[in-house]
């Protein structure tokens, strides 16, 4: 008699994303470090996540903050060090907390000593440029390096040459990457960019876009449709580097793309976020859609914010941000939080001048933790300012009853309850309803009291003062246990 494997920690986990340069500053220079991050891991206790995962700690120049990086196996000065990241794995773990690092595989800096040293490593022409691509944030995907005269690709900055994974080198230097960082007790990875990884060998124009992409995209960028750059050739070979290299440790991809183009991706990686679902209009219909596609693949991340995006309260409004949280703390699978989202955090003014030159400073403002006048993040000057953190912050809203808050921390204590799969229920306008096992999801996404679906005794309302059986007002969201 065998026993039944256990399920892979991270099908159902809730993983809470720490953006290091802003969540805690331990030393006051305005800056976001890992002994910041570690005096804060019993807020993410309390609210009962099973993993965080860190953005990017590996020493940059900071042409992308942390994106470009110079050392794939060492940490950010300004961050901290190795034995700092060995600490916080510890006392993560000593609260039940899994720890995911950013991998970065599609790009260095161009500061990387394997730029010099390897140079076969990149994607090159000798002249150029040799075609039609085009980055990411606008112009060219290629420049010419005045010191060899070669051109190279950089799908992003100029400052981010992309390496070629048809070439073994690469494959087996990122395999010890990996295995590094694995033997220092990390339990896996999120990947990014991993649509990136394998370009077109013959390196082909890409053909004018003849429809507009699922998700959005920069103007310029989408003009083309990326038939060569992007999603090409034999992603599977790399992909299987990867998974070596892993074992059994998860990895889970950031995959630009539609979900019916994810399944060759999850013949390796454990999950892919669901852009689709971050991006669908704040309303039930778009959300019903993009929540139908996602579930019919196995392996999701359901994910309404990140440090690239705007927020979900910003998106959907303060009314509206309860009911979002409902709904993604409750869809089957694993669910990513990005930090300020569970106090209803919105999207900043941003850096004056921008720091990000793509304009994405508005969603990295500094966690809000108390009411002082730096939402003490900092006791000096935070790298961007605080938003608004007399308004919302940590402190006020841990114990108030219907604070934002509190409803996530609810809701991750919940969702442990509900059963599998997903069955989308018939509701009134502008109400998105699904069932779970005995359990029946009900959220009014609308500016108006709808009829609430029959749900039998209401276990949890966004809206604990004004909630009202047999109604959702405009914004309420409801977990019900049914017969």
């Amino acid at each position: 008699m065998t026993t039944p494997a256990e399920p892979a920690w991270w099908r159902d986990a809730v993983v809470y994303q720490i953006y290091p340069r802003s969540f805690q500053d331990s030393d006051g220079n305005g800056l976001g470090d890992l002994d910041g991050a570690i005096s804060r891991l019993d807020h993410l206790a309390w609210l009962g996540v099973d993993a965080l995962w860190l953005s990017p700690i590996y020493p940059s120049p900071g042409a992308d903050l942390g994106y470009d990086v110079t050392d794939h196996t060492a940490v950010a000065p300004e961050l901290g060090t190795l034995e700092d990241l060995d600490r916080l794995v510890s006392e993560a773990g000593a609260r039940g907390i899994r720890v995911l690092l950013d991998l970065i595989p599609s790009h260095t800096s161009i500061e990387h000593p394997w730029f010099r040293e390897h140079p076969d490593w990149y994607v090159s022409a000798d002249e150029g440029p040799p075609n039609n691509w085009v980055a990411s944030f606008g112009g060219p995907a290629w420049s010419r390096d005045v010191r060899t005269g070669r051109w190279y690709l950089h799908s992003f900055f100029p400052e981010q040459p992309d390496l070629d994974w048809h070439v073994p080198e690469v494959r087996e230097a990122f395999a010890d990457v990996i295995r590094f960082w694995l033997d220092r007790g990390v339990d896996g990875f999120r990947v990014d960019a991993v649509e990136r990884l394998v370009k077109d060998l013959e390196l082909r124009d890409d053909p004018p876009a003849s429809e507009p992409f699922p998700l959005p995209l920069p103007r310029e960028y989408a003009r083309v449709e990326h038939r060569h750059s992007v999603d090409a050739g034999d992603v599977a070979s790399a992909l299987s580097a990867l998974r070596r290299a892993a074992g059994e440790a998860a990895l889970i991809g950031e995959v630009y793309l539609p979900t019916a183009r994810l399944h060759r991706y999850l013949e390796h990686l454990d999950l892919a976020f669901a852009f689709e679902f971050l991006h669908a209009p704040p309303e039930a219909t778009g959300l019903a859609v993009a929540i139908s596609a996602a579930s019919a693949v196995d392996g999701i991340a359901w994910v309404l914010g990140n440090h690239d995006f705007p927020r979900p309260a910003s998106r959907f409004g303060e009314t509206l941000a309860p009911a979002a949280a409902l709904i993604l703390l409750t869809l089957p699978g694993a669910a990513f939080i990005y930090q300020g989202d569970e106090i209803g955090m919105r999207d900043g003014p941003g850096g004056r001048p921008p720091i990000d030159r793509a304009g994405r400073d508005p969603f990295r403002h500094p966690m809000q933790w108390d009411a002082s006048p730096t939402g003490g993040f900092t006791s000096g000057h935070a790298w961007l300012p605080p938003i608004d953190p007399k308004q919302r912050n940590v402190a006020d809203q841990r114990d108030r009853q219907g604070s934002i808050l509190r409803l996530h921390r609810e809701l991750i204590a919940l969702r442990r309850e509900l059963g599998p799969g997903i069955e989308a229920i018939e509701a009134s306008e502008e109400v998105l309803a699904y069932r779970r096992g005995a359990h029946l999801i009900a959220a009014n996404l609308g500016t108006r009291s709808r009829p609430a679906p029959d749900q039998g005794e209401v276990l949890l309302t966004t809206s604990p003062a004004r909630h009202r059986r047999g109604l959702l007002g405009a914004g309420e969201g409801t977990v019900g246990a049914i017969a």
